[in-house]
């Protein structure tokens, strides 16, 4: 009969899987609020772009989507907003303008 840590076996300890985590937290400026994200690499790229090609900062970025959001968390709604930009891009065929994030309809479509 196997053991009952056979389900768990070759699963890292809880400890051991945070120090391996992929997310990287910083910290970021919404309005005059410092507080911290923990998002993935790949996360931290797009929200760059997406900043970069709508001539805003992350943290002037970051507060729109603070502004916006609805009951959820400023990294679940960044993460939301990330993936439906993507999304709404692709469909269009092209990165949305860039004063598109400066319209707060569709910023709160993607929110």
């Amino acid at each position: 009969m196997p053991s009952s840590n056979s389900l768990t076996a070759g699963a890292p300890a809880p400890n051991q899987a945070r120090r391996f985590s992929t997310l990287l937290n910083r910290n970021v400026w919404v309005g005059r609020r410092r507080t911290s994200l923990r998002l993935e690499a790949d996360m931290w790229q797009a929200l760059e772009e997406v900043a970069g090609d709508s001539g805003l900062t992350i943290h002037e970025l970051c507060t729109k989507i603070d502004g916006v959001r609805r009951e959820s968390s400023l990294t679940a709604a960044v993460r939301v907003f990330l993936l439906r930009y993507y999304k709404l891009a692709r469909q269009q065929g092209a990165p949305l303008p860039a004063r598109s994030l400066v319209d707060r309809a569709l910023l709160n479509e993607l929110v």
